[in-house]
């Protein structure tokens, strides 16, 4: 059975009466089956006007749950948003990029979905609906595990909501993959600096990808960033013990030691390119 209901009421209906299988652009959805017949119906909310387009909130950045990929890498964001539209550019091909959406990357939780780290450094919260209500969620409590979200089975997630705290912190994103395209990562950091008016940061974020079930914020270097000038070298602030909440693992693509030794240079690659456009920018 295939449904494809035009309101997100009727989407919430057919979902708690039918148990389906929620379908958006279907890029992990179908792959994921491979020979498999599906067991469920699917319910497209592809066609759902609540769940499309990018819009300026008072508290907050609204991000539709169907917002394809090539539509945020598109929008005119501030620069906080930077980390996260380049993200965008890596997931998978342009024909992905076209299908695929921002909350699919999100449900699909995997350890190394390109989107998760920048939402996380971006403080990015899942709003979900059922015929319940509406709630919202922590992106970092919302993915709970390897391929595993908080969403129950009577929801549907139907936008990203990010607070304006940090949109107009300078933002990175980097991926080490065995090539250049087409390429899931054996890393990936997203680093953001806010400074003050003095050059010294006065905030900062940084998460990490592909090295645990989740991906991981790094408080102690956030901490030790703070008051420290944005200017070339910072990245010699970057220590091994900073990296203790990663869990890196071996792998096809990588063994769990390449992945640490990676993920630290990565890190100091992206705070020091964080502050490189700061330089840029005062020049």
């Amino acid at each position: 059975m295939y449904l494809r209901p035009r309101t997100l009421d009727e989407a919430l209906g057919a979902l708690a009466a039918t148990g389906a299988q929620v379908l958006a652009g279907g890029t992990d959805v179908f792959p994921a089956l491979g020979d498999r017949p599906q067991a469920r119906p699917f319910l497209d909310i592809s066609a759902l006007p609540e769940l499309r387009g990018i819009g300026m909130g008072p508290d907050h950045v609204r991000i539709g749950a169907a917002t394809t990929w090539t539509e945020v890498a598109r929008a005119d964001l501030p620069r906080g948003f930077d980390a996260l539209k380049a993200a965008a550019r890596e997931v998978g091909s342009i024909q992905i990029q076209n299908r695929g959406t921002i909350a699919g990357n999100l449900c699909n939780a995997s350890p190394a979905a390109d989107g998760v780290p920048p939402l996380i450094a971006l403080d990015a919260e899942v709003e979900l609906a059922s015929r319940a209500g509406i709630r919202r969620l922590p992106l970092a409590a919302f993915i709970s595990g390897y391929r595993r979200t908080e969403r129950r089975e009577d929801e549907i997630v139907t936008a990203v909501l990010v607070p304006h705290a940090m949109t107009d912190a300078r933002s990175v994103f980097l991926k080490l993959g065995a090539r250049r395209y087409l390429v899931i990562s054996i890393v990936m950091v997203a680093a953001m600096l806010r400074t003050d008016e003095t050059g010294r940061i006065d905030a900062a974020r940084v998460a990490v990808g592909s090295c645990s079930a989740v991906a991981q914020r790094l408080p102690a270097l956030e901490a030790a960033l703070i008051g420290k000038p944005a200017a070339a070298g910072i990245g010699t602030a970057v220590a091994a013990a900073h990296l203790a909440p990663l869990s890196p693992i071996d792998d096809v693509r990588a063994t769990g030691a390449y992945r640490a030794d990676a993920a630290e240079t990565l890190v100091a690659r992206a705070l020091e390119a964080c502050v490189r456009d700061a330089a840029k920018e005062a020049a």
